[in-house]
């Protein structure tokens, strides 16, 4: 029930006057000094003509049919990670595919992963990547551990479905713990990638309908923290927020467990059991 007007200012009187018998005990109400001044924005340049195109094209609002994987009723969750990752590695062989390739070692691990239907309950949308308890139940060959990671399942996008978030290991790559983070939806009953990142990943979160990475940064005691949100009129994930933050005492940020996990390694099923918290691991 929402609170009136005039309800929420005897509220407030009331808040006050509690307040002022507090601090009158410790002796009155004391000022908290001056008010800065607001300052406006100084806008430099005023002569410089104004960009008409991005420098740089980061594939925003780049979205990506999904070839040859099918979504059963539009439940993304009868939906196979490990083939959305091989359709991937099919549909860009240059990348995956070959001793040239940048990432040929991801296609040689997918030997190790187990094809089995993914199914169970969404996650409150907290997910982080994998636990050394968690890599013993992995199912390993001789090529490996295979490199996808546990899928995630949330609704993003607004339409009552769950969309899934998924991570896989980009090996080797040109830097160490490279992970590749993917968000998918449904449209026309057809397996559309909404959001495709690379990154060297410290933490990925979800929060209402955001996906949010952290990766580590060249200072000390600083993290990058990149956050894409659905865009209903773009139909995908946009970058909305790029910002270098300061860790917590120099410390990485809790890592807070999901609800619900998976069986992580391959194609896995969510389990309604708590799960600790996971870090990425090759």
């Amino acid at each position: 029930m929402s609170v009136s007007r005039p309800l929420r200012t005897g509220l407030a009187v009331a808040l006050l006057a509690s307040a002022a018998v507090a601090c009158g005990d410790a002796g009155g109400l004391r000022g908290a000094g001056s008010t800065p001044t607001a300052t406006s924005p100084a806008r430099l340049w005023p002569q410089l003509t104004p960009a008409s195109s991005p420098a740089w094209n980061i594939d925003e609002a780049d979205t990506e049919v999904v070839k040859g994987v099918t979504v059963p009723g539009d439940d993304l969750r009868k939906v196979d990670p490990v083939a959305i990752v091989r359709a991937e590695i099919a549909a860009h062989p240059k990348d995956y595919r070959g001793p040239t390739a940048i990432y040929r070692d991801t296609t040689a691990r997918m030997a190790a992963c187990t094809s089995k239907p993914a199914a169970g309950k969404a996650t409150d949308g907290k997910a982080t990547d994998r636990t050394a308890d968690a890599d013993a139940d992995a199912d390993t060959t001789a090529a490996g551990t295979c490199p996808v990671l546990q899928p995630y399942y949330r609704d993003l996008t607004g339409d009552g479905r769950v969309d899934l978030t998924l991570g896989f290991r980009l090996l080797p790559g040109d830097a160490p713990d490279l992970t590749a983070v993917r968000v998918y939806t449904v449209d026309k009953h057809r397996l559309l990638r909404v959001m495709a990142w690379e990154d060297a990943v410290s933490a990925v979160e979800l929060a209402g309908r955001s996906v949010i990475i952290r990766s580590p940064s060249d200072l000390a005691d600083y993290e990058y923290r990149l956050q894409w949100t659905w865009d209903p009129e773009q139909k995908a994930m946009l970058l909305t927020h790029d910002e270098m933050l300061r860790t917590r005492h120099g410390q990485p940020p809790g890592h807070p467990s999901p609800t619900t996990t998976a069986t992580v390694g391959l194609s896995s099923t969510a389990d309604p059991s708590p799960s600790p918290s996971p870090s990425v691991t090759p």
